[in-house]
């Protein structure tokens, strides 16, 4: 890939991703540039679809229109005038005007890469789309919930669990082709890994989620334990959410372990991409941690792993990484009531 490619990638992902960001630089070369500009065409995609102030019907088109462009099936230019004009971060401006150079990025791989990358974007673009058109007419007085766990489950596979089978296909082709490994397990684990990182955020966000309308706890559930999603708006009613909330951190913390099983199952070798793995992983998990801390409705509730924290991850990691007793046992979940239950059991 040309200079002019990499610098591209390189400076619009440190735009964008603090987090990310680390996790690409420790990627082998051999996979950084298709995660790398898969994950901004992803960005970009999510930019277009959270961006409020445009109607859902024209985020809608703006969507299918770049997904076209990704899949081929255009030619027609994009210009996102009026969607960059509405964006208040200059990293997600950069990222809209310069999605032409992005996706003459894709065309630089071979044909089997590009697939890959349209695959998955395509599945990340019908999450976004199903999340426009189901959160389409939402205001803080008009609050609309998704309605079942099969369709919670559903959203988390389309917008992120697809990117553990990404990642998966792409190590396989370019870092350990010949290396005999359970591939069924690698693309379960790797689902699971990407469904318990969307969870987080999902459980993480959702005071703020609920004040532009959205609530993405099943509203069968709420209705079980008789709150209804405006409910939520009121933090006095956090106690009654608490046992629900904490079924779904213990979801989370299982798909996180899952994740993990994953990361070390791939060959001990590849360091570098165990770490990759490892540290979005262990980020997560000490985001639980805090969330199970705190009142889950407050307002004023904004968990997040300060930069001192991800550098004590990180240091740990790379140092624990010659002795696998010590690898281990940075994964460890906390104990708590949610975790002593079985919570396949309770979601089934």
């Amino acid at each position: 890939m040309g200079h002019s490619s990499s610098g591209l990638l390189a400076d619009l992902l440190k735009q964008v991703s603090r987090s990310f960001y680390l996790t690409l630089r420790v990627l082998p070369a051999a996979i950084r540039p298709q995660i790398g500009l898969a994950y901004l065409l992803a960005r970009t995609t999510d930019t277009i679809a959270d961006t409020p102030i445009v109607s859902p019907a024209e985020r809608l088109q703006a969507l299918r229109a770049l997904r076209e462009r990704i899949l081929g099936n255009s030619s027609a230019p994009l210009c996102f005038g009026e969607l960059s004009q509405r964006q208040s971060s200059p990293a997600e401006w950069s990222l809209l005007q310069r999605v032409e150079e992005s996706l003459a990025v894709l065309g630089q791989f071979s044909l089997e890469d590009q697939q890959h990358i349209r695959d998955v974007l395509v599945l990340i673009t019908s999450g976004q789309e199903l999340d426009l058109n189901h959160f389409a007419d939402v205001s803080r007085e008009r609050i609309v919930a998704l309605n079942t766990d099969d369709e919670l489950d559903g959203y988390t596979y389309c917008v992120a669990g697809c990117v553990g089978e990404f990642w998966t296909k792409m190590c396989r082709t370019h870092l350990f082709p010949d290396v005999p490994l359970d591939d069924d397990f690698l693309l379960a684990n790797g689902v699971r890994f990407g469904k318990g990182l969307q969870l987080v955020n999902i459980l993480r966000d959702l005071p703020r989620d609920l004040r532009q309308g959205r609530c993405y706890l099943p509203a069968d559930r709420l209705w079980a334990i008789g709150l209804a999603p405006f409910d939520l708006l009121e933090p006095a009613n956090g106690p009654r959410l608490q046992p629900l909330y904490d079924l779904y951190l213990t979801q989370a913390e299982e798909h996180l372990t899952a994740g993990w099983h994953y990361t070390n199952a791939l060959p001990r070798s590849h360091a570098r991409v165990r770490l990759a793995c490892a540290w979005p992983l262990l980020i997560g998990l000490k985001t639980v941690e805090k969330l199970r801390a705190g009142n889950i409705l407050a307002p004023e509730l904004h968990t997040k792993i300060s930069r001192s924290e991800v550098r004590r991850i990180l240091v740990r990691t790379v140092l624990y990484y010659p002795w696998a007793s010590a690898w281990e046992r940075l994964f460890s979940r906390p104990e708590s009531p949610g975790n002593r239950v079985d919570s396949e059991a309770s979601f089934s």
